[in-house]
């Protein structure tokens, strides 16, 4: 069975925010867009690079009032050690949540239960709570942010116009599909 339109599961989680440790529940995601980014573990490799990518994109994820978390499975206190102390982490303006219990890992189907390390998982959230894009992929293969803004935008045109769909490649102002009787073979 898939995430997808699934509602996010109850959590209780701490992060690192703003030079701030916040406490943050599912409820904390009602009424706004939120894209949860699972990474393996702080003080990586290919983890440093994507949140810094998806922190020089922050002004646009905000633009569109979507609030981004970065999430793995270390405590909210070495989110806060790593930002102190890596240049690229220092550019995060967005929550960092511990999930050293696994659950929210778990919760989103990303565990790697061996390792004690989350999968790179992609998910967004519309502001009632469900799940309308996952991505999952191997730990060596690094995220876009653009990309994933591209996505989040036509979530969000999908989700304010019933009855039209994104095609391939879709970017914001392009043309859009309304599936019919009538397009079934002329595309």
């Amino acid at each position: 069975m898939s995430l997808i339109n699934t509602q996010v599961k109850p959590f209780k989680a701490t992060a690192f925010h703003n030079g701030k440790f916040v406490d943050l529940t599912e409820a904390s995601l009602k009424g706004k867009w939120s894209v949860f980014v699972f990474y393996p573990a702080d003080f990586t490799f290919v983890c440093p690079t994507e949140l810094e990518d998806l922190a020089n994109n922050y002004a646009e994820f905000s633009k569109l009032g979507v609030e981004v978390y970065g999430i793995s499975t270390d405590t909210h206190f070495a989110h806060k050690a790593w930002h102190d102390t890596s240049d690229a982490i220092k550019k995060v303006q967005y929550p960092l949540i511990g999930d050293p219990t696994g659950l929210l890992s778990r919760n989103f189907e990303v565990m790697i239960e061996e390792e004690g390390l989350a999968l790179r998982g992609t998910f967004v959230i519309n502001p009632e709570g469900q799940i309308k894009v996952l991505e999952v992929h191997d730990n060596g293969i690094g995220r876009d942010a653009a990309e994933l803004l591209r996505k989040v935008k036509a979530a969000q045109y999908v989700a304010s116009h019933p009855g039209e769909v994104c095609p391939a490649k879709w970017t914001e102002g392009a043309a859009t599909l309304k599936p019919s009787l009538d397009l079934v073979g002329k595309i």
